[in-house]
């Protein structure tokens, strides 16, 4: 029972180490490979090391490389959903869609604010939205088209039924992200990192996802929404 219990602290310990480098490789690019990776997935097993104190060589790699697309496959990622979620009301506070220019204080990883991002119903179409941390917003209702969410962090965000039309996640982190029933239609993803995200009925036709880094449930998902693109279908290694 003793090593059951010690075997599941150090996967907890790994599985946290991964999740705050795949934080960091949202505002990384590169290019080479030693060991079969991209550069963000060694950057990875390099920072479990320093965490963890095992090499790189030592830890399970099942990652990846299709089409440019990084997916990692060392830590179990599930649909975000919003099952048993319950939601306040909206909030009345006149500027609250205006909150999203200032970003958030909070944890990123487990979207712990010192207040809540409400921008549900909110019209913030063309908005830059750079580098902010969006992490737990509610988006839902709201139309963001246009808008630009480079680098920016969207942990634990609902954002299901929005607009998010022509967006540019370019290097933004997409953690545990519901976007069920959005139209996320001519956006790109380019190197953003995909874990733990939801795209149930998502609009997604001419999107790109090129270098994104995508977890392999997550790619499963992907692969089963028909309006993904063909080609990025092709390049995701869908068909």
């Amino acid at each position: 029972a003793l090593d059951t219990s010690r075997s599941l602290l150090s996967l907890c310990l790994v599985n946290a180490c991964l999740l705050a480098t795949l934080i960091m490789i949202g505002r990384r690019g590169g290019s080479g490979s030693e060991l079969g990776l991209p550069v963000s997935t060694r950057g990875t097993l390099t920072r479990i090391h320093s965490c963890y104190g095992q090499s790189p060589s030592q830890l399970p790699r099942r990652g990846m490389m299709l089409g440019g697309i990084s997916t990692i496959g060392m830590i179990a990622t599930k649909g975000a959903g919003a099952a048993g979620r319950k939601f306040p009301p909206i909030d009345p506070n006149p500027d609250r869609c205006e909150l999203a220019t200032g970003g958030n204080t909070i944890g990123q990883s487990n979207a712990a604010s010192d207040r809540e991002l409400d921008l549900r119903l909110c019209k913030l179409e063309k908005r830059k939205l750079v580098g902010k941390t969006l992490s737990g917003g509610l988006f839902q209702g709201g139309s963001f088209d246009e808008a630009d969410f480079t680098e920016a962090v969207m942990s634990k965000a609902y954002a299901a039924e929005a607009s998010f039309k022509n967006c540019d996640f370019t290097n933004s982190v997409l953690d545990r992200v519901i976007f069920d029933k959005s139209d996320l239609s001519g956006s790109k993803f380019t190197n953003a990192v995909i874990t733990g995200a939801s795209f149930e009925e998502a609009n997604l036709s001419g999107t790109t996802f090129e270098d994104a880094v995508i977890g392999q449930q997550d790619l499963k998902r992907l692969c089963k929404n028909p309006t993904l693109p063909r080609e990025v279908a092709e390049e995701l290694g869908c068909i």
